[in-house]
């Protein structure tokens, strides 16, 4: 079989759950022709309590079921593994990866006039320190105020997206954010631009919130042009999604984020790599 030129391979993408699908809606929306494989790590949610070294093995774990595929690049759309292992996968594979910390730090820091920017994100996240340094990198007089918000995930995940509990979790995570007067709140996971409506609320409007979505879509098509791997197709692409277990809320908030159906999510277990494309024909693990 001759192998596909580069602009026509997919791009592959991957989460922790649900999240990283508001990184494959801005995808579509900046290059609306490019093939994307998702896969969205559901039995090991979330990645914020676990340790680095877990993490790490998840990412090389997906990234090498991620290049069965014809793909040309990799995008780590999740902050935690991106704070954890992007220097891992980046030395895994010749294929550029780009992650979620960098755009959504640019973006925090463009988003800024009086220089006070607060940080949410998973625990493994914020503790990583990633986002601060990103930040400081770009912009070192800056004050950041970091807070991780563990139960954030979680709470998308079960689909409680306006829920009365989200907002008291919120109103207790986001407290002394508020209360140091910052003006640009970065959504250091992607989970949590699903709780926009919920964060925006308690925040009140002075609060640019910042997710690094739209940051992250303009790197992957500036890539793409730089190397000349931009597919030159202009036809309606199919999209292939893989999770690694079943949440009952993955098609529906999936559907949500990206505004399109949802079909055929295939479940496969990442510990029996060899036996991964066996059975894709006759799967009965689908959501239809």
């Amino acid at each position: 079989m001759n192998e596909l030129p580069d602009d026509q391979k997919a791009i592959g993408i991957f989460d922790s759950g649900i999240g990283g699908l508001t990184v494959v809606a801005e995808i579509f929306r900046a290059l609306p022709y490019e093939k994307v494989i998702y896969f969205g790590d559901i039995a090991h949610l979330p990645y914020g309590s676990k340790s680095r070294n877990a993490i790490r093995k998840f990412s090389l774990q997906i990234v090498r079921f991620l290049l069965r595929f014809p793909i040309k690049m990799i995008v780590v759309a999740c902050n935690t593994a991106s704070a954890d292992a992007i220097d891992l996968l980046q030395d895994t594979t010749d294929l550029p990866t780009i992650g979620v910390v960098q755009p959504g730090a640019i973006a925090g820091v463009k988003s800024s006039k009086n220089g006070r920017i607060g940080v949410i994100g998973t625990t493994g996240a914020i503790d990583s320190g990633a986002y601060q340094r990103a930040i400081r990198d770009r912009r070192p007089d800056v004050e950041i105020f970091a807070r991780d918000c563990p139960l954030f995930v979680p709470l998308v995940e079960e689909g409680w997206l306006d829920h009365d509990v989200t907002y008291q979790i919120a109103e207790r995570y986001l407290y002394d954010l508020k209360i140091n007067g910052i003006d640009s709140l970065i959504l250091g996971c992607t989970h949590y631009p699903l709780l926009k409506t919920v964060i925006g609320k308690v925040m009140g409007p002075g609060v640019s919130l910042v997710d690094s979505a739209t940051e992250t879509a303009k790197e992957v098509a500036d890539t793409l042009d730089e190397l000349d791997m931009a597919t030159s197709l202009p036809i309606p692409p199919s999209h292939r999604y893989y999770v690694s277990d079943f949440s009952p809320y993955f098609k529906r908030i999936g559907e949500l984020c990206l505004g399109r159906p949802l079909h055929h999510v295939i479940r496969v277990d990442l510990d029996q790599p060899d036996n991964i494309f066996d059975d894709f024909d006759h799967v009965s693990n689908i959501i239809n």
